[in-house]
């Protein structure tokens, strides 16, 4: 497996790898460090091999198909990985390091398998930087998204994340169709039924009606949705409280709207957490959002985060982002919203306050589908079976 980051964590690599491991494969993972007290060492069965980078390289790599400097720096390092480990197939995690590999392998011309973790092309439009000089006028997301459809093309076999992102890269690309394996991003029975609850978490949102967010709090995310409704929520809901549990560089943005509409006491930034923490968040919620911008990256990926609050059995609340969409319609886990409709969220958040009934039964759904359909172990038979069946 190829990373171009530190590991861990990374929820899917790890995922994928101690599946493999399990299932009797030996698995080796290059991974990046940006500090040389990092060694390389065995995490859960998976080979953990470090190489050591810097801050100029991690720059580099926005420039990957703009200037061939980042994928000269990998190649070298992915080939001295190849050598030492004498691997049998290549696993490589996003495009972005994808050319580096495919160099890489032009002397041992091992398979390849291309794991797409996002339509990274597409999420690449949303990026701060890109909006603005000099990002905007020198990293082309359509160059990405042309590099994404040569790597299809040479990779042996290409894992997906959803049926939705397999359905737009058949349109794309038809000849390529027999090439594709859907692993979405589910979680592991442990997540679940192996943790420890905060008490203090839960004390502190006793008394409250509490909507929770998990996650990744870019404004594409669709925060400022939920944020807005809060100022008619409070009037029918006096002890609401919105908890957004993760950050990102755009929490300016939103902190700045939550002080205009002077609502600092129902709404908590608590920043990034320990995922270890996540259970107890999830656990004194009432109702769990992904209010997510529609684009062609949300209506094609499910959030990890939706399965996370389903396997607690906690409705859910999400946008009309038609993957996310289409899942809590099919298994009848929670109420959808029109995306940045501040009047339909605001309605479904008190259909749902008011009906404590839905609430349960809507949970209940959820949590059934995750344990008996949607958990790692069964999403991550295809996976196994793609190892097991390989020629090498």
């Amino acid at each position: 497996m190829i990373l171009d980051a530190s590991f861990p964590p990374d929820p899917r690599v790890e995922n994928e790898a101690v599946s493999l491991v399990d299932n009797g494969h030996e698995v080796f993972l290059f991974c990046l460090s940006y500090s040389k007290a990092l060694k390389d060492e065995q995490i859960q069965g998976i080979s953990v091999k470090r190489y050591l980078s810097n801050t100029l390289e991690y720059k580099l790599s926005a420039l990957a198909y703009t200037v061939p400097f980042y994928t000269l720096l990998m190649q070298q390092k992915i080939q001295k990985f190849i050598k030492a480990t004498q691997v049998s197939v290549l696993h490589i995690h996003d495009i972005k390091i994808a050319q580096a590999v495919f160099n890489a392998n032009k002397k041992w011309n091992l398979p390849v398998v291309l794991d797409l973790h996002d339509n990274l092309p597409e999420v690449m439009k949303l990026y701060p930087h890109l909006q603005k000089f000099p990002g905007k006028y020198i990293i082309s997301p359509n160059k990405w998204k042309l590099k994404e459809e040569e790597f299809i093309k040479k990779a042996t076999k290409v894992i997906t994340v959803s049926p939705e992102f397999i359905e737009s890269l058949e349109k794309r690309l038809p000849l390529e169709k027999n090439k594709f394996v859907l692993v979405p991003n589910t979680i592991r029975p442990s997540f679940y039924e192996d943790f420890t609850l905060d008490e203090h978490i839960i004390h502190r949102y006793k008394k409250h009606f509490v909507l929770l967010y998990l996650g990744d709090t870019h404004v594409r995310r669709g925060l400022q949705t939920a944020i807005a409704a809060i100022p008619k929520l409070k009037e029918k809901i006096p002890n609401i409280k919105l908890v957004i549990v993760g950050k990102n560089t755009t929490d300016v943005i939103l902190k700045q709207q939550v002080t205009d509409l002077e609502i600092q006491n129902y709404v908590d930034f608590e920043g990034w957490q320990d995922v270890a923490l996540f259970q107890s968040y999830i656990n004194a919620s009432d109702v769990c959002i992904s209010p997510l911008h529609r684009n062609l990256q949300h209506d094609v990926a499910y959030a990890n985060k939706i399965f996370q609050y389903m396997s607690f059995a906690k409705p859910i609340l999400v946008s009309n982002a038609i993957a996310q969409a289409r899942l809590v319609h099919k298994i009848n886990s929670g109420l959808v919203h029109k995306g940045k409709d501040i009047k339909d969220f605001t309605l479904k958040v008190l259909q749902l306050f008011e009906d404590k009934n839905l609430r349960a039964q809507l949970g209940e759904n959820g949590a059934i589908f995750i344990k008996n359909e949607f958990s790692w172990q069964i999403t991550s038979k295809k996976l196994l079976h793609l190892y097991d069946n390989f020629q090498v």
